[in-house]
């Protein structure tokens, strides 16, 4: 794997650590939006559920996930499975099964921030308060059409570093390169957090020079923040679930599910407080 995956091995040692004193946290079921993917942002992320309840959101579309999770019997026989062992996917394994581990990652995160009793702070946008100006050269990580808008707006120049060649070139007030070295340029940096799930971020980083800030982004933003704010992301921006049950049904449905769940951001600097 030519990807560095520093951050992996930081993120499953905080869980590992923080749940060295308590039995093994189990997988109650997987829970997929409808087969084949209906085309909306609802469709794309699916739910582990764990036996306390907790929720861990990961994205489906890469590798065809969904398409082999909801055609196979690894969803089938997920109940009962070490959580932590599952997490561990995340980092060693490709495809649908990496995919599961980054939802169980998520999912373990939950358990613990409910553990500490400690809930995130709304967002204030949906950009996680990157606040672009006029003259900022403002760097996007995945290309995300309604993002485009909250950055260019406001006069600010945006670079989008992308994986799909059919999208590279210049576009109407923006670019979209195939390069992360174009990050090295950039005064702040909007990143998705897919770049955690596929194991991109740790090159990434690496070419955040200059950025002051470096903000991680997505429904899938759910993990614990410490091994990320140490490897230089400096705000975390995910869902936080607040009807379980709903967004389960919804989910399944392939229905809308932000109404059981709302943004969050995370600072790296208001450190104190997390668990």
């Amino acid at each position: 794997d030519r990807h560095m995956k520093t951050i992996a091995d930081a993120l499953l040692a905080d869980l590992a650590r923080a749940l060295a004193t308590a039995p093994p946290l189990r997988v109650k079921a997987l829970h997929l939006p409808p087969v084949p993917w209906n085309g909306s942002k609802d469709g794309e992320f699916g739910a582990l559920e764990l036996t306390d309840g907790s929720l861990g959101l990961s994205y489906l579309l890469l590798d065809d996930s969904l398409a082999a999770l909801a055609g196979g019997t690894q969803a089938q026989a997920l109940a009962g499975a070490d959580a932590l062992q599952l997490a561990q996917a995340w980092r060693d394994g490709s495809g649908a099964a990496r995919t599961l581990g980054f939802a169980a990652v998520n999912a373990l995160s939950r358990h613990l921030f409910d553990r500490a009793g400690f809930v995130p702070p709304a967002a204030t946008d949906s950009i996680a308060g990157l606040d672009p100006r006029p003259g900022e050269h403002i760097g996007m990580v995945g290309f995300f059409p309604p993002l485009v808008r909250q950055v260019t707006a406001h006069g600010a120049r945006l670079t989008v570093l992308e994986l799909r060649p059919d999208l590279a070139g210049e576009h109407g007030g923006y670019t979209v390169t195939l390069d992360p070295r174009a990050l090295n340029d950039c005064d702040k940096v909007l990143c998705t957090s897919t770049a955690l799930l596929n194991h991109t971020l740790d090159e990434v980083l690496a070419n955040c020079r200059r950025a002051s800030r470096i903000a991680l982004i997505g429904p899938g933003a759910g993990c614990l923040p410490g091994a990320l704010f140490r490897a230089g992301v400096t705000t975390l921006g995910g869902s936080w679930i607040t009807d379980g049950p709903g967004l389960l049904q919804a989910l399944r449905q392939g229905a809308p599910w932000s109404g059981c769940a709302r943004k969050f951001t995370l600072h790296a600097a208001e450190g104190p407080g997390l668990p």
